[in-house]
């Protein structure tokens, strides 16, 4: 038997028959997220979108990191032996809706290949494929036991409309105070007479907003018009119209980002709109999840209807476990940001940027492991301990950049082997401690990014940007300038390991967990992963020192007996209630206690 397939069936071993998949909740799952565009070329017919022209006119250039590359979904569907053996068991993909092919300002053009700059929310991008590859896929996903989840968009749509008063794209933020919907902007002529403001929710009132020309003076370029679809997305009365969002204030939830057209949420027709869209793709191909794109920038008011509608939606559909999850973004290890997510804006889930800021300082910084038990003390912000358990977890995703880019930075002159472990201990946490894992595609190839946003938006097929190729992976001689979905690669064996490992362990998917143990200084972070329903208890310890560790352990007094599931675990305590623990370098051991 190959080693490729010796690994895929160790990945599958323990879980769910295909025909149970629905069955399992989001904290039984492990999420594999990529880029279509930038994962595999299943159909190079497609490279350009059907489109003729330069690059400014078909969005393709391999060249360059900011246009298409030719990844599709068909291409997916090709490597799905790839991401099941790895251990993932459901793939997060980037949005795959139509986009507005180019747009920037001159000079600095860059196209929608990463699916953020949507134009048409029922079908799929060209340079991607069709409707019919999208269903192919969720289907072949399906058959496999593997669960699809769709990255959607609310807050925004491509950069279509444009105000009169502003130069290109610098158009500042106009407050509702310093021109408010009453008094159109241009002369302070009274508008939207009996409007109430977009705190009254109600059909009737907004039916009394009918001028958009409130802060500035919109307009529509011809060829335009009705680009967007459905087609009421055209109107513009149905946008905040207001400028360019500071990201502070009232701006952060009615501002334009970065120029992209910034939807009134508020508006009861926006609202039905998005629900009947998103509605339509669970009802078509029964997606099993959605990961929200810039929900902190909507008001919450509308994911207090949103949510409920598509869970209630998916039940329809034989989904009780739908995944939703919205993006709180923060580099900061600070839980208060995306607990309002769960809390104020009521969605069941927000993706866990404090968990990817505390990994960063941790493992790829040298801050002490007390910074984890900070972080994972601040789980009742979220709710009860079920939702932290479905808080998706990750260590670098494609707009923060990649784990093993902030540890080459803080640690310039550790060898290929260090940088391996460092990599390796980092899954090692994602993995093992709570929440959802979510690998990103190219970190199991070691992958390390020059940065953010593009700079972390590797091709995983032979790359020809020259910024991608002169990077220097971890754990292989190969560069990206080569195809890269190698199993026998050291990081893609050790995910498969730990992937298994909590897929065999129920403690380690759904288990409460308790910190035994944590230093002030580099060092131990010890956790005990406890099912209530089951008894069992997963001891997970870490050292994020690059140096040996020979320490004590306070423990269950009343387990006795500890099996080694990774490392060298003593077979028993030391004394009732002590276990005497020695970790190498940045190593990890996790032991099954009875």
């Amino acid at each position: 038997m190959s080693l490729f397939a010796s690994i895929a069936l160790l990945a599958m071993a323990g879980a769910a028959p295909a025909a149970d998949y629905r069955q399992r909740p989001p904290e039984d799952e492990i999420v594999y997220f990529l880029l279509p565009d930038r994962f595999e070329n299943g159909d190079p017919a497609n490279d350009r979108g059907g489109l003729e022209g330069d690059r400014l006119a078909t969005g393709y250039d391999p060249t360059s990191k900011g246009f298409f590359h030719g990844g599709d979904l068909k291409g997916v569907v090709r490597r799905l032996d790839y991401i099941q053996s790895l251990g993932a068991t459901a793939i997060w993909l980037s949005p795959v809706f139509k986009n507005k092919v180019v747009q920037g300002p001159k000079g600095q053009e860059s196209a929608g290949y990463h699916g953020y700059w949507v134009t048409d929310f029922t079908r799929v991008d060209p340079h991607l494929g069709t409707n019919a590859d999208f269903k192919a896929l969720v289907d072949a996903a399906h058959a496999r036991g593997m669960k699809v989840y769709m990255d959607i968009l609310i807050n925004h749509t491509a950069d279509v409309i444009e105000m009169a008063e502003c130069d290109g794209y610098d158009c500042p933020y106009r407050s509702r105070a310093d021109y408010p919907y009453s008094r159109r902007a241009a002369d302070g002529a009274p508008v939207n007479d009996g409007f109430a403001g977009d705190a009254v929710s109600s059909a009737e009132n907004f039916a009394r907003l009918t001028d958009p020309d409130f802060a500035y003076t919109v307009k529509v370029a011809p060829h335009e018009k009705d680009i967007k679809v459905p087609a009421w997305l055209n109107d513009p009365i149905y946008y905040h119209n207001r400028g360019n969002s500071t990201f502070t204030g009232e701006s952060s939830t009615m501002g334009d980002f970065v120029g992209l057209d910034d939807l009134m949420t508020e508006n009861p027709r926006v609202v039905q709109g998005f629900i009947d869209i998103y509605g339509d793709w669970i009802d078509k191909y029964k997606v099993d999840g959605f990961r929200i794109d810039t929900a902190k920038h909507v008001n919450p008011e509308f994911w207090q209807v949103f949510a409920p509608a598509m869970r209630d939606r998916a039940a329809k559909n034989g989904m009780p476990h739908f995944h939703i999850f919205g993006e709180y973004a923060t580099g900061d290890m600070d839980p208060v940001i995306t607990a309002q997510g769960t809390r104020v804006a009521g969605l069941p889930s927000s993706l866990d940027f404090p968990f990817f800021a505390a990994i960063r300082d941790v493992v790829g910084g040298t801050k002490a492991p007390d910074w984890l038990e900070k972080l994972f003390s601040a789980d009742p912000l979220y709710g009860d301990d079920a939702v932290a358990l479905q808080l998706p977890t990750f260590t670098g995703n494609h707009d923060f950049g990649r784990f093993a880019h902030y540890a080459r930075k803080a640690f310039p002159k550790a060898d290929d082997a260090e940088m391996l472990r460092r990599v390796e201990l980092a899954h090692a946490m994602l993995l093992g401690l709570r929440g959802v894992p979510v690998l990103y595609s190219g970190d199991e190839q070691g992958f390390t990014g020059d940065g953010g946003d593009q700079d972390a938006r590797e091709d995983m097929f032979a790359s020809k940007v020259a910024i991608y190729n002169d990077n220097e992976l971890i754990g292989t001689d190969a560069t990206t300038a080569v195809s890269n979905f190698d199993p026998d690669h050291p990081l893609y064996r050790a995910f498969a390991r730990l992937a298994k490992l909590r897929q065999d362990h129920v403690a380690l998917r759904r288990g409460r967990q308790l910190i035994r143990s944590y230093a002030e200084k580099p060092g131990l972070f010890a956790v005990s992963r406890i099912d209530a329903a089951s008894g069992q208890e997963i001891l997970l310890a870490f050292n994020t020192a690059n140096a040996p560790l020979s320490v004590n352990v306070a423990v269950d007094p009343l387990k006795n007996n500890y099996t080694a599931l990774h490392g060298d675990c003593p077979a028993a305590p030391a004394a009732p209630g002590q276990l005497a623990i020695k970790l190498p370098p940045l190593g990890y051991m996790i032991c099954e206690a009875r």
